[in-house]
Formats: C-alpha cells, structure tokens, sequence
C-alpha cells in the first residue's frame, strides 16, 4: 500500500458532488427565476433537461460507488472520472456551484450602459426585427417594441405625437443635458455574456425629478423629436414618471 492510494478513495465522490450540485444548481436558478438573469428564455428548457440530467448521473454514479467497496476497483474506477491532475477538475467545479448557491447573481445596471455613449445607447443594428410587428397601439408597446420600431423606420418625425407608456431603469448620461434623463433596458440574445442596452431619452418637464441612476419607472408621455449632441432623435416627452420595483424578468420587454 502507497500513501498516496487512501485519499484516492474520495476522488470519485467528488466528482459525484461536483455533478449532482450543478444539477441542483440549475433547477434552483429555474424554481427561484434567477435564470431570467443569465440566460434567454428561450434556452430554459435546455438548462432544465441538463440539470435533470446531471442529477440523475450523479445519483447513478454515487449508487456505482456504493456497489464497489474493493479499493483496486475505485482506483481503477479514478482513472477514468479524473479529465485533470487528480481532484482538481471536480474541486473547481464543484467551488463554482457552491459559490452559485452562496451569491446571487446580479443585473447590469447603469455603469455598465454608461461604458457606451449616447449614440451607441441609440443604436439599433443589434436588434432582430426581422417579421417584427409592434403593437397597432402606441401606448401599448414596449421600450424594445419602439427601438425596433424605430430600427425599421427611422424617422423621428414619424412618430411625433404619439402617446407612449414605456419601463425601464434611468440612465445619466453625461453627454445630456440635465433636463434629460435615458430610460433603458438590457436586451440578451443568448446569455448575459451579450446583454446590451437599448432605450430611449427622457425629456423631464420643469419639476419633474431626475430621479437617481438604476432606479426603474414607468413613463407615460408622447414622443417629440429632440436634438441632442447634434443629432435628431426620437425622444419621450414625459407627463407622468412613476417609480416601480424592478421587473422579474429585467431582461424582458
């Protein structure tokens, strides 16, 4: 017997660990709805089949473990679970779900929107408007209904006048002026390693409050065309701001 053999009998209980708790993880990010924070929507059902699917080989393989008491078939057995130097591949892995467990995750905000200026905050070329039909009321459509709109027929003019009830967080960008604020969102095409933010600018009537960056509101008002930094631009001209908690889905419409 090597010294180095005992602690070989734990290895492959890490990898059960390691295994089973990602599994767990990802069921818990789907029941408590944090995954609405790191992934599409669209990718839910692939995250809870994996998830399912971890826990199950998990349990498969704690019950193989229970099966082969001699230590010359966990070793053998070692040989094939470990992809890394030994112990160390399921030791990450398994710090990460745990860490998972512990915090939780965070929304973008308003310093990471402010790491653009304006114009790429205005910008549209992101978006997928491809067979996109807004709502025939204005009132009715969201922050995202009218940038893609505005994505398609880009001509501020064309919209003056109409009313306009949108959410979203605020925004202060230094390149505006303080009678503006931009009412923005973060949009993800895959998973929160692409968000970006999309929105609109806010122009306060006298007396209205700023209100504090991050703060999600809901604003009702027309849109008028405004210049800012030199360019024409579809603006809300907001009659009511209203403060609201931030969406369960804050990556939604």
């Amino acid at each position: 017997m090597t010294k180095s053999q005992p602690p070989n009998k734990l290895l492959p209980w890490l990898d059960v660990l390691a295994i089973t708790a990602w599994g767990v993880l990802m069921l818990r990010y789907w029941r408590t709805g944090k995954l609405n924070l790191l992934i599409h929507p669209n990718y839910f059902p692939l995250v809870i089949v994996a998830g399912i699917f971890l826990i199950i080989v998990g349990l498969l393989k704690a019950q193989e473990l229970w099966r082969r008491r001699r230590r010359d078939v966990i070793t053998s057995n070692v040989q094939h679970v470990n992809f890394f130097a030994p112990g160390w591949g399921s030791s990450l892995l398994l710090i990460a779900a745990i860490s998972g467990f512990i915090f939780t995750p965070q929304v973008f905000a308003s310093d990471k929107a402010l790491q653009r200026n304006v114009t790429d905050l205005l910008s549209t070329s992101r978006l997928q408007t491809r067979d996109f039909e807004p709502p025939s009321q204005t009132e009715k459509r969201s922050l995202l209904d009218w940038v893609r709109t505005l994505s398609v027929y880009p001509e501020p003019d064309k919209y003056t006048g109409q009313k306009v009830k949108v959410k979203g967080f605020v925004i202060h960008p230094p390149e505006m002026g303080s009678e503006y604020i931009f009412l923005a969102r973060f949009v993800l095409t895959c998973c929160a390693a692409d968000a970006y933010p999309i929105g609109l600018p806010v122009k306060l009537s006298k007396g209205q409050d700023r209100y504090t960056p991050d703060t999600w509101l809901e604003i009702e008002g027309k849109m008028v065309t405004e210049t800012i930094n030199g360019q024409r631009q579809l603006t809300v001209a907001a009659d009511s701001l209203k403060k609201i908690p931030q969406p369960e889905n804050p990556y939604g419409d």
